[in-house]
């Protein structure tokens, strides 16, 4: 029986996942995993955060995004390489598993599970302004306050945002390969609504905008890069796919640093273009902001109803994109017994996790029905930064530990990539809110102590499991594998790849 320290510690081998474990079908490329990132990227920051960040940030939250893009893009490298070099489902939640050990992982599994399902809700109840925007201008009419916003913001419950989450989830429970496709299609439909959008814009200029160009600072700046920066969720999103990705060792680090350059290109455009068509002042709580700037320009309400078609079109998929991440993290915890089993039961048609799915629905459902979006856009953000922050240290812990594992990507630079992206990610968790960050260490604490009861006694690591020829021994932190086990480890995974 291990002591507690060594259940702690325990590592799960970084080799080919063992034999009799459940699987889900490869069946997502190096296209479709990219869209993948886009689509869980694109639309969060763009269509509706800036209303919630340019009152903090000024003009000068340009610079935000260019801060959070910058942290995001320090992450995305070192998301490149571990998701090369430990190419399975659950992300964040697996890598530390594989470098850092159970207690830490199920702590990282506690900041995705916010992430994932705080996001869900909060692009959610984004989606439902911008259908109320499409009902003004086509029919004249809105849904009532009351069926269209949280308590908290005059409303009773927010129907439009569960409706999302329904459709999605649906969507979901037909196969990644489906849901895929149609992500891809609306990825490409909502970067033609961005650039139109731009294109409209800019037609408004005035520099006059720009004058007070930082009215709180540099602490604006940073308080606005924290705010949004759940809006990278997507970056991580694609890291979930391991398990589903064809070619994962060289298909997810190249989606990873494709999906960022196009994100951080579109989002500085739009911001740009946003900023030199309407004064600061008129961002704060203003819903639809993008489609209402546009009908402000032209003076007609058709552009704004291109942009909230575009915008429903944009926030479905980053729903969706969040959903799914959910789902797969849920799977992986799951799968190694640190949650109940449910949630990696696999449909045999469909080889989707359906059960997971339904419970997901159902939470985040209940989340955007009721809590508004400025609370929720703060809660995955610190759940986003502490996990790239892990992500970061567990590159470091990898290479000093298992320098001869085979890495579909290398970082360049040694070690520096790693460490500036922690400190930028410390950085910003800093600026955000006291109760943001209490309400996140409860939230932590509550996961720990049901791994104390549940998940360190569950664990497959555990209970034991069948393990294939040649996978690498049981690591804790305490005691290491020898290196010819790693590189019988590494032929392995190489050979089952291949196959």
């Amino acid at each position: 029986m291990p002591t507690i320290a060594q259940q702690l510690l325990r590592r799960k081998p970084t080799a080919p996942v063992a034999t009799g474990e459940v699987h889900l079908k490869r069946s997502i490329g190096l296209f479709s995993l990219t869209m993948i990132g886009v689509g869980g990227t694109l639309g969060t920051g763009i269509f509706f955060i800036l209303s919630q960040a340019v009152p903090i940030a000024g003009p000068a939250v340009i610079w935000s995004f260019v801060i959070g893009g910058v942290v995001a893009g320090l992450t995305a490298l070192c998301y490149a390489e571990m998701a090369g070099a430990v190419p399975v489902s659950g992300s964040t939640y697996s890598y530390a598993y594989a470098t850092l050990g159970e207690g830490t992982a199920m702590a990282v599994g506690a900041c995705l599970l916010l992430e994932y399902g705080v996001s869900t809700a909060a692009v959610a109840v984004g989606w439902s302004q911008y259908v109320n925007q499409l009902l003004q201008n086509l029919l004249g009419w809105q849904i009532p306050v009351e069926l269209s916003q949280a308590p908290e913001q005059g409303g009773i419950v927010n129907i439009p945002a569960v409706i999302v989450i329904v459709l999605c989830a649906l969507l979901l429970m037909r196969g990644a390969r489906e849901s895929t496709l149609v992500n891809s299609i609306m990825v490409v439909v909502k970067i033609s609504v961005v650039l139109f959008f731009c294109a409209v814009a800019f037609t408004g200029w005035n520099t006059d905008h720009f004058h007070n160009f930082a009215p709180a600072g540099l602490a604006g700046v940073v308080g606005g890069a924290g705010i949004i920066f759940f809006s990278f969720v997507g970056l991580d999103a694609v890291s979930t796919a391991g398990d589903e990705a064809k070619n994962p060792k060289r298909n997810l680090p190249l989606a990873i640093m494709f999906a960022l350059g196009i994100i951080i290109t579109l989002y500085v455009l739009t911001c740009l273009a946003a900023l030199g068509a309407q004064a600061p002042e008129k961002f704060k709580n203003q819903d639809a902001g993008l489609a209402a700037i546009l009908q402000n320009i032209i003076g007609s309400t058709w552009p704004g109803t291109v942009v909230a078609i575009g915008a429903i079109i944009s926030i479905f998929s980053v729903t969706l994109v969040c959903l799914y991440g959910q789902t797969r993290i849920l799977f992986a915890m799951s799968r190694d017994g640190m949650i109940p089993r449910v949630f990696a039961k696999v449909n045999p048609r469909t080889m989707t996790p359906i059960p997971n799915t339904v419970i997901v629905m159902i939470a985040t459902g209940v989340l955007a029905a009721v809590v508004p979006i400025d609370f929720l856009a703060e809660m995955t953000s610190i759940g986003t930064l502490v996990a790239f922050l892990v992500v970061s240290l567990g590159v470091i812990i990898l290479r000093v530990r298992e320098p001869e594992l085979e890495r579909g990507f290398r970082l360049p630079l040694g070690w520096t990539i790693p460490i500036l992206s922690i400190l930028g990610c410390i950085a910003i968790i800093t600026q955000l809110r006291l109760v943001t960050i209490l309400v996140f260490l409860a939230w932590t604490a509550v996961f720990l102590i049901f791994y104390w009861f549940y998940g360190r006694r569950h664990s497959a690591l555990q209970v034991g499991h069948p393990v294939i020829e040649a996978e690498a021994p049981f690591t804790t932190n305490v005691a290491q594998p020898s290196t010819g086990a790693v590189r019988e480890a590494a032929a392995a995974r190489r050979e089952a790849d291949r196959g």
